[in-house]
């Protein structure tokens, strides 16, 4: 135990007091400092030199669960500042989140998003219910408001396995802490408005699972086709997309080669049909 949280006796009381299941409660009890909205910021400059923007995210449901899927690269301005970035985090067994802009306060959202989860089901014995999970996320995100009006804006998605409803389920968020249940499929970053008419023409209800990371691998390489923030299958470096599935048995992520596999049949495809595959009209 710290001599400062001695000092300061907050530490002891935190403790030994009921206190609350919310470990972001707790923390700023404890050491309001440590949360990413109070953290020292520059008075001036802009925040593109601070922190690179995580771009291109895809999640789409399928019959038995949902498939979330995030291209590789990181910008800086006009700069590639990142070529193999992970943007997507397991928050517990049944939920995952992935993030989209300023990347290094996004990482310690979801990071501490799991912490929260974590905490939750420790205190309480039982996990959070994907429901509250999306609240708590909420609150999270509104509590960044201050960081967001000075440019480090965050918009992560949460995606997750509903065990009561036995369904995948995807919700957005805006950067005031709005929340939205999306359907069917769903695309955030600065590829997305791509991403999301792939998605469009290729979804279809009744995706299996390995047909899904197929259509979310389609969608990312048709963004990284017009956006130049999204990064695309890179064979010759083996950089791949990154994909996960959760299902009644729980978080998965695709392995390497399952993705490799996938990613090669995209880009063979792309080379007699540029355009990526058509929708058929009826």
């Amino acid at each position: 135990m710290s001599e400062a949280f001695m000092g300061s006796g907050r530490l002891p009381s935190a403790f030994m007091s009921p206190g609350t299941s919310s470990f972001v409660d707790f923390l700023n009890q404890v050491s309001p400092d440590r949360l990413p909205n109070l953290a020292d910021l520059p008075s001036n400059g802009s925040p593109a030199h601070l922190t690179p923007e995580a771009t291109t995210i895809v999640a789409m449901v399928f019959p038995g669960g949902v498939v979330l899927a995030g291209d590789r690269r990181a910008t800086s301005g006009n700069v590639i500042a990142n070529r193999d970035m992970d943007k997507l985090f397991r928050t517990d067994e049944f939920s995952a989140v992935a993030i989209a802009g300023a990347a290094g306060i996004g990482i310690e959202l979801a990071r501490l998003f799991q912490v929260e989860l974590e905490h939750y089901e420790k205190r309480e014995g039982r996990p959070l219910s994907l429901e509250g999970k999306a609240n708590r996320l909420a609150t999270m995100i509104r509590s960044n408001l201050g960081l967001a009006m000075q440019g480090f804006v965050v918009v992560p998605l949460l995606v997750g396995y509903d065990t009561a409803r036995g369904e995948g389920r995807i919700f957005s968020y805006d950067p005031v802490g709005g929340r939205y249940e999306e359907h069917r499929y769903h695309s955030i970053g600065s590829g997305s408005t791509y991403a999301r008419g792939a998605l469009k023409k290729l979804y279809r209800d009744d995706l299996t699972e390995t047909d899904a990371a197929l259509v979310a691998l389609q969608a990312l390489y048709d963004a990284a086709d017009d956006d130049s923030a999204t990064g695309g299958p890179d064979l010759h470096r083996k950089i791949y997309p990154l994909v996960d599935v959760i299902t009644e048995d729980g978080h998965r992520r695709m392995s390497s080669e399952e993705v490799e596999s996938l990613a090669e049949t995209v880009v063979a495809g792309r080379s007699e049909r540029p355009d990526g595959p058509t929708a058929p009209v009826r």
